[in-house]
């Protein structure tokens, strides 16, 4: 009970900001000595400090207690095929440190070893050592496999996929106990613009990716859902266009990009736009540029472009009904182009269109939805790892 009273009052510090003890039993519904006894043993473990006393109302100044910040630090970390992004945050979700760093490791055993280093230099910028860091969450693309230490359809980072891969990572980001875990990075931006960016207050939502390669994170009742192997939001495998014939591809073929990924990624706006004779444009950035500026070519482009993404938006809608869909990544992050043209086209296929927003976080989004992630885990197991459970209950 002790240890519950404990808890109790930790949460409604952290959730509702620096308190007194008589708001925090108003609060929590315990008498004023159970929340003074969960205080003093929560002080003496470093995970609540006072601020000062209030002076608000009559008679003597309430000494003003709250959550202690730096009483565990998380590190959040974006694994993408361009950039490595590295943050170290407080378990207030206060950003302590930030590292971008491009990612030119041409192997996987190269890019294990160069997140790890990236990481323990991020570290030791923030002042810490290796035991302060709590939880360490990393975004990568495609699906991440535990049971085999996989990371299945990850075409665009060389050997990514080899196996053994995940557990080669998780051990060297494993410093001193830190709790490791690896998700999908569609999945973490779909978490990052629902805790800081377009989609805060929202419980039905997906998040559509489009740059290099393309992904979707699905959030129900404000929850990540992966689905009954990890691999809800693949979207890239959706077919599109006629249904191959013969047997699937095995081996090295079965990894290439999906169907949806051919069509609708970073190189099939670059194909499409050199075969309307957009000579100049070289990348997907160049084509939504020459939009903006009026070429009537690329705003073709970009309006088949919008049409391909209703066909993706219409199916995952058809089952999961969204109230909004967040477009994020290099080509999702201009909505303002492709938002109008993908209504039109879901209206013409769905009774229920959603919202379609740009994201708010850019490039930012997998990293916010990496320390979010580590701070659930982290406000957790500073609590037990600090021993407050064992005194209270004499073990």
């Amino acid at each position: 009970m002790r240890a519950l009273n404990q808890r109790l009052v930790l949460d409604r510090l952290r959730a509702h900001g620096e308190a007194t003890r008589p708001q925090i039993a108003a609060d929590t519904g315990l008498s004023k000595p159970t929340v003074g006894q969960a205080l003093l043993d929560l002080e003496q473990h470093g995970l609540v400090r006072t601020t000062g006393r209030s002076l608000a109302g009559p008679g003597r100044a309430a000494v003003v207690y709250q959550a202690a910040p730096d009483a565990g630090h998380v590190v959040g970390v974006d694994i993408g095929r361009r950039a490595i992004r590295i943050a170290v945050a407080d378990l207030e979700g206060s950003i302590v440190t930030r590292l971008d760093e491009p990612n030119r490791c041409r192997s996987a055993s190269a890019l294990v070893r160069t997140v790890s280093e990236f990481v323990e230099r991020a570290v030791a910028a923030a002042g810490l050592r290796p035991h302060e860091v709590v939880s360490t969450v990393v975004g990568t693309p495609g699906v991440p496999d535990p049971a085999t230490g996989t990371v299945h359809r990850a075409p665009n980072l060389p050997g990514w996929e080899r196996r053994g891969l995940l557990h080669e990572l998780v051990s060297a980001l494993a410093v001193a106990g830190s709790d490791v875990v690896v998700e999908n990075d569609a999945n973490l931006c779909a978490v990052g613009e629902h805790a800081l960016g377009a989609a805060l207050g929202v419980d039905v939502l997906v998040c559509l990716t489009v740059g290099t390669g393309i992904g979707m994170g699905l959030l129900v009742d404000g929850k990540l859902f992966r689905g009954a192997h990890g691999a809800a939001g693949e979207i890239a495998d959706l077919p599109y266009g006629p249904l191959p014939s013969g047997p699937p591809p095995a081996g090295a073929a079965a990894r290439r990009p999906g169907p949806v990924e051919t069509a609708a990624a970073g190189q099939a706006v670059a194909d499409a736009a050199r075969a309307l004779g957009l000579t100049k444009a070289r990348t997907a950035k160049d084509v939504f540029r020459l939009a903006r500026a009026g070429d009537a070519r690329a705003l073709a482009v970009v309006e088949e472009e919008a049409e391909k993404l209703a066909y993706v938006v219409s199916a995952v809608t058809a089952v999961l009904d969204p109230r909004l869909i967040v477009l994020g990544g290099g080509i999702g992050g201009n909505a303002d182009l492709l938002a109008a043209p993908m209504r039109r086209a879901l209206a013409a296929t769905t009774p229920v269109v959603p919202e379609i927003v740009a994201g708010q976080l850019g490039e930012d989004a997998v990293l916010a939805g990496a320390i979010a992630t580590a701070l659930g885990t982290a406000r957790e197991l500073v609590f037990d790892r600090r021993g407050l459970q064992r005194a209270a209950t004499g073990a």
